[in-house]
Parts: structure tokens; C-alpha cells; sequence
């Protein structure tokens, strides 16, 4: 992790959290993105942060968007209903999530996973922007 400072390898190292990290999410049709680490699921998002920057090809399901990730963690504090503009890991897929809107198995006004997610950081502002992206789009993820 010789890219993450002295700082940040600290806190990890100590479970300890800088609230100030943030992630860059970039895309053709949506621009940049900036995220923030939450400090939730330190684990998960040590694994992530450590392997950037990281590309997929987008794949939509409803107001999410998911692609695979060459990262493997265990749930941690995962939970299933998130909130728009969170970024999480799904385990069972090994893939990231993007979430801004309603699922097709969201009930009522919530946003749910297809099933428990690592929610590791939340993107700050203009998410909506994610409903540009298109299927099969290239996305990275950097550390800012």
C-alpha cells in the first residue's frame, strides 16, 4: 500500500478510520464521481483501496450498478437496504455496487441489495449521474 501514505496504513493497520480518504469513480457517459470512506467494513475496503485503481464493465439492475472486482473479502457489517449514492462490495458476486435508486426487489421506498453488501463508502455528490452510465460502460475506481 505505498500509495496510501503513512497515515492511512496506520489507521488500517489500527481499525482506526481518516474520514477525509476519498475515491475517484469515472466513466465515459457520467464523468467523475468522487466517493468518501465511511470507516464502515475497514476490512473490505483495506482489500478494495489496496488493489486501485480498479476497472470493470457496468452491468445495471434497476438503479444499481455492479461489476466484478479482482478483490476477495468475507462479510463484515453487511447489511441488505443502503442508501442512495452507497458504494459496497457483494460478496457472493466479488463484485462493486453503485447504488442511486430503487431494485428490482426493493420494497416500498427503499433500496435493497440482492443480498448483504460490505457499504464502504458514499458518493458525495452529483449521483444521479450514475443513471447515465450504460451497460457494458468501462468504470474506474482511484484512490483521489
Amino acid at each position: 500500500m505505498p500509495c496510501l501514505g503513512k497515515k492511512l496504513k496506520r489507521a488500517f493497520q489500527n481499525k482506526l478510520w481518516v474520514s477525509t480518504t476519498k475515491l475517484i469513480i469515472s466513466t465515459k457517459s457520467a464523468g467523475m464521481l468522487i466517493a468518501e470512506l465511511t470507516g464502515e467494513n475497514p476490512n473490505t475496503a483495506e482489500a478494495i483501496v489496496s488493489k486501485l485503481p480498479i476497472e470493470g464493465r457496468a452491468n445495471i439492475w434497476g438503479e444499481e450498478i455492479y461489476f466484478a472486482i479482482p478483490v476477495e473479502a468475507e462479510e463484515e457489517t453487511s447489511k441488505q437496504v443502503v442508501e442512495v449514492g452507497d458504494v459496497a462490495y457483494w460478496p457472493p458476486g466479488r463484485a462493486l455496487c453503485l447504488f442511486f435508486g430503487p431494485t428490482p426487489v426493493s420494497r416500498g421506498g427503499e433500496i435493497r441489495a440482492a443480498s448483504p453488501v460490505n457499504v464502504f463508502a458514499r458518493i458525495i455528490e452529483k449521483h444521479k449521474l450514475l443513471r447515465l452510465i450504460n451497460a457494458g460502460e468501462m468504470i474506474r475506481i482511484e484512490y483521489a
